[in-house]
């Protein structure tokens, strides 16, 4: 392995308070986005594909959009992610993982803890430093490590500080400056001294049994152990994700509408088949790139926006999201449960009435903690979905947007609430009367106040659990509170008139219950 320089320098920088940045931090997100897109190509295509080509080309416009506000680009790597200035840059999605994909975690791992960009870097420098992420992540045991490679390369427009993990175990706040430390051996030395060894060896003529040695061409156990690992890891690669990256590239950086029209319908039917086999990280993967496409185009045409905004919309459909419910709902087991997370999280609002359903129909106890985590998602996002839920002629359902309602404390909630203190059955009475109560808010107040002639005896269950919040909102006129002793009072003559004739059924006798 190549040896990196060995000098260092103090990163004065960890020292300092942090410091605003002199400009947004938009258009460096859009660079290291771009970063990440282009070392993608370089990886999937040859330089003369056009998608290679258009990733190069708005990789170099993200430069100049930079070097529009500064001169030089300093970014921090952390564990998990990129930073300038102390503004994480990268993407949130790469940055929960550990793996070659996450550009933070691939220059940590090696000791590399910090990148400046000069001006000029976008000329001819970055194509070299695409390869060696490359390199990096196709690397070995055996291989240099990115410092290394970083440090052969002999850049002009890229220094790099990095962390001497040997000497330091990966700790320390000392960061190697990348310089060179001395004059590299001479090429024509180093050649004449092997030429020299190797005549001098076959002018003794003597025949070594260690030249035939059979062994020497054999792999030891380290280096079958690596062939292993190379193997495994190259077929736990998802290519299902990749073809869908694949296809997003070509739809962003093809602009005639018949081969944006074939992508589209590709990934529909990709869609269909990744649901079919199982596959949920490449089906969120699809459904959250395809968003993001959306938001990158705004050219779109009407049609073709409309087409990707149905493919959330087909998974959240009733009838295909119960047939996905139901699978999963089997004892044999459900897939690792990021997976799901990441696929739940691309529900939209005509999910919740199938959602809150499942909440009491599903008999495995991880798919009802997701669900429920998922309800929870829906509800706050769509308030206008759960209020119009409450009035649904599904019970399991209407209870299920009754209970989330009260929780949110959604004041549009309220008049359906009050229609169903009249309307609904005596559990969904019960469960609108909790609820407002919950809000708390002038309208359901007076909504409270029906429940004394219509619903008498959930006032009688309600009442007491509820009494010192129900005291702070009961007024006698709009200027005046009653004290705490008067609501008493007021409360238990209420209850006294309106339980009159249900007690006997109710509670048992009357002289029992006073």
């Amino acid at each position: 392995m190549t040896a990196p320089p060995s000098s260092s320098v103090t990163d004065a920088s960890s020292n300092l308070e942090p410091v605003v940045p002199p400009f947004s931090p938009t258009p460096v997100v859009e660079l290291v986005r771009l970063v990440v897109k282009a070392a993608r190509a370089s990886q999937l295509y040859l330089p003369n594909n056009p998608i290679y080509q258009g990733a190069i080309n708005a990789l170099r416009a993200g430069f100049v959009t930079v070097w529009n506000e500064t001169d030089a680009l300093v970014l921090t790597l952390t564990e998990h992610d990129i930073r300038w200035y102390g503004v994480v840059v990268s993407d949130a999605a790469q940055n929960a993982t550990k793996s070659s994909d996450n550009l933070a975690w691939l220059f940590h791992k090696d000791g590399v803890r910090e990148l400046t960009f000069q001006k000029g870097f976008e000329e001819e420098e970055f194509t070299r430093f695409l390869a060696i992420i490359h390199r990096a992540r196709k690397a070995g045991a055996d291989d240099d490590d990115l410092v290394a490679m970083l440090w052969e390369a002999d850049f002009t427009f890229l220094t790099y500080g990095y962390v001497d993990l040997l000497a330091q175990g990966g700790e320390g706040d000392d960061l190697g400056d990348g310089g060179e430390v001395g004059p590299p051996p001479d090429p024509a030395a180093v050649r004449e001294s092997t030429k020299t060894a190797v005549e001098e060896a076959r002018a003794s003529g003597i025949v070594m049994v260690s030249d035939f040695d059979a062994t020497l061409y054999f792999l030891d156990d380290r280096e079958i152990e690596y062939l292993h690992e190379e193997i495994r890891r190259e077929y736990a690669i998802d290519l299902r994700v990749n073809i869908v990256a694949t296809l997003l590239d070509i739809f962003e950086t093809q602009h005639d509408p018949e081969i944006r029209d074939e992508v589209i319908e590709d990934l529909h039917k990709l869609m269909v088949y990744l649901l079919t086999a199982g596959q949920f990280r490449g089906v969120a993967y699809l459904l959250r790139e395809s968003r993001a496409a959306i938001q990158r185009n705004p050219a779109l045409s009407p049609e073709q926006r409309s087409r990707l905004e149905a493919l959330p919309e087909r998974l959240s459909a009733p009838e295909a999201l119960s047939q996905l419910l139901q699978a999963l709902d089997s004892p044999v087991g459900i897939p690792p449960q990021e997976e799901l997370i990441s696929l739940f999280d691309q529900l939209q609002a005509a999910a919740l009435s199938t959602v809150f359903s499942w909440l009491g129909k599903s008999q495995n106890a991880r798919l009802r903690e997701l669900l429920e985590a998922a309800a929870g998602r829906l509800a706050a996002a769509n308030t206008g979905e759960l209020v119009r839920l409450i009035q649904t002629s599904d019970p399991d359902v209407s209870a299920e947007a009754i209970r989330r309602a009260g929780a949110l404390r959604a004041q549009a909630a309220v008049l359906p609430l009050g229609k169903m203190l009249v309307d609904g059955d005596v559990g969904r009475r019960q469960l609108a009367v909790a609820a407002l109560m919950e809000i708390g808010s002038p309208g359901a107040t007076r909504n409270k106040k029906n429940t004394i002639t219509a619903t008498p005896n959930i006032v009688t269950t309600i009442i007491p659990a509820r009494f010192s919040r129900i005291e702070a909102i009961i007024h006698v006129s709009r200027d005046k509170l009653i004290s705490r002793s008067d609501v008493r009072l007021t409360f238990r003559s209420l209850q006294r008139q309106a339980l009159a004739a249900s007690l006997p059924t109710c509670w048992g006798p009357r002289s029992d219950w006073i």
